[in-house]
């Protein structure tokens, strides 16, 4: 068996324990909440506050459907509705597109740096400046939150600056796991929606990943139907997290 069907094997035994034990901690769902992807519907979750976890633990809970914001780890459980799948692209296979080749052209000029997670106020008053810009209020704007939401972590994670000329254009937050990188949040200059910052962390993202030869870059949750969420599926070939338990490549993933 080949090293990579060897590592795919044990993740899946870790993956059946890890599942028991969530299911034997019998987590109470929060309170019904708006969907923040699908208006009209409303939302609820478990979640786990953990502290620090071994490297490993967290690809273990991203194929059972969890996420990390801050120091949380959460996984929808809406009532009628499992649109909220896991997407991940598996890099080996990944080729760009002829919109994401000229994204990759566009932002060339771009000096990138990746290091640890340092708050900074240069930082946050971008964070504030795309917040007003495309969230309209949902929220908050604070230090506090901008802390706690993308510095407190407890997994290896990395932070990615994107600079033009010494501005501040974009920042990337990416969470490490041995064999998969996952996406946290990218904010950026709304002033600079050309570039298409967003999908170029992305595409930086996967391009790292090759290089560390990490066969996965988990891009969150994909929510079909959704706007804000339609271009992850532009990666392809990417799979989707069915039944909460196996992987799907996508668009055949339609015929569930």
């Amino acid at each position: 068996m080949s090293e990579a069907r060897t590592g795919d094997a044990t993740r899946g035994v870790s993956r059946l324990r890890l599942a028991r034990a969530i299911e034997d901690a019998a987590l109470s769902p929060s309170e019904p909440h708006p969907c923040s992807y699908l208006p009209g519907r409303s939302a609820r979750a478990i979640a786990l506050l953990p502290g620090r976890l071994p490297p490993g633990l967290y690809h273990g809970l991203m194929d059972l459907n969890f996420r990390r914001s801050g120091r949380i780890f959460y996984r929808p459980t809406c009532a009628g509705c499992r649109e909220c799948r896991a997407i991940r692209v598996p890099v080996a296979r990944f080729r760009a597109d002829r919109t994401q080749r000229r994204c990759w052209r566009r932002n060339r000029d771009l000096d990138v740096e990746a290091s640890g997670p340092a708050p900074t106020a240069e930082k946050h008053a971008l964070y504030e400046r795309y917040l007003r810009a495309r969230h309209r209020g949902q929220m908050d704007c604070s230090w506090e939150e901008f802390q706690s939401f993308l510095y407190e972590s407890p997994i290896d994670t990395l932070e990615v600056t994107y600079r033009l000329g010494g501005r501040l254009m974009a920042v990337g937050i990416v969470d490490e796991e041995p064999d998969a990188l996952s996406t946290v949040y990218c904010y950026f200059d709304p002033d600079e929606r050309v570039r298409g910052l967003g999908v170029f962390n992305v595409l930086w993202t996967v391009e790292h990943a090759r290089a560390r030869g990490v066969p996965h870059v988990y891009l969150g949750y994909y929510v079909a139907g959704s706007s804000t969420m339609s271009y992850k599926a532009r990666f392809r070939p990417h799979e989707l997290l069915v039944d909460g338990n196996r992987w799907v490549e996508g668009p055949t993933a339609r015929t569930w």
